[in-house]
């Protein structure tokens, strides 16, 4: 018997979030990133995912607040890896991911193995830009304050942090920048500082007479080649629900860019 017929009596919201406060949110926590990680390596294989392999492999002794795991793992996978969880057989409860990121037209990330990659290349630039196209790495602690689910539920203020430092947002976003293998990215700085970087899609460099050193990335020249600051900004205002114009600066900015592209 698979594990989807025991959760034949879905809780209701009031039961979940009855639940919830029973449970710590640090443990909630970690089931949401078993799950958005769960999905990433599944979604590599381009197999639908099944909700009675997330129960058994993932949720096990949680399923009573799975709704609320489940919620903060779509919301994940929307803002971080610019992918929407799709229910595609609503009577066995399957599920794939489907990519709402602008397209990168080069052949150096390839979409169906490293999609996730590429997801995460787009909220770097989709940070650098709304930051007025430079993001710093630095120590900062001005996101201490912010709790998790805050930034996640309010994708403004992730995109609105003041000289927010990219590992800070990353780790906020359940990526793990410290050195640890993460199950799907793999070395996660090594990632960003190298890879992205040798194949052009980033700049990173140490700003002068700093000491500590900080670093800081713009887009390289790969990355303005195979996407544009008006695909990025409609990316952005997509995952917000808003129109593009909101941000007057960047709107005006993607459109100069657009005329010019178009006057060549």
């Amino acid at each position: 018997m698979e594990v989807d017929e025991d959760y034949a009596l879905t809780p209701t919201p009031s039961q979940v979030q009855r639940n919830l406060e029973r449970r710590p949110q640090s443990q909630v926590d970690h089931k949401v990133n078993e799950l958005v990680q769960f999905l990433l390596v599944k979604d590599q294989k381009k197999i639908p995912i099944k909700r009675a392999d997330i129960l058994k492999h993932v949720i096990k002794d949680y399923k009573d607040v799975f709704p609320r795991i489940l919620e903060c793992a779509t919301q994940t996978l929307q803002q971080v890896f610019g992918l929407d969880l799709v229910e595609i057989d609503s009577k066995h409860h399957t599920y794939i991911l489907i990519s709402k990121l602008p397209p990168l037209e080069g052949e150096s990330i390839q979409e169906d193995e490293n999609t996730p990659k590429m997801g995460l290349l787009i909220v770097i630039l989709s940070l650098i830009f709304m930051k007025g196209n430079m993001a710093k790495e630095c120590k900062c602690h001005s996101l201490h304050s912010v709790c998790l689910m805050e930034l996640l539920n309010n994708p403004h203020l992730l995109l609105s942090l003041h000289l927010a430092a990219v590992w800070e947002l990353l780790r906020r976003l359940r990526v793990d920048c410290s050195g640890e293998k993460h199950k799907v990215f793999g070395d996660v700085k090594k990632l960003v500082t190298e890879e992205f970087v040798r194949q052009k899609y980033l700049e990173y460099t140490r700003l002068p007479h700093t000491d500590p050193p900080e670093f800081e990335f713009r887009w390289g020249p790969r990355a303005a080649k195979e996407t544009s600051k008006k695909q990025i900004l409609q990316f952005v205002a997509k995952i917000q629900n808003k129109n593009p114009k909101s941000w007057a600066s960047q709107y005006n900015e993607a459109e100069m860019e657009t005329s010019a592209a178009a006057r060549h």
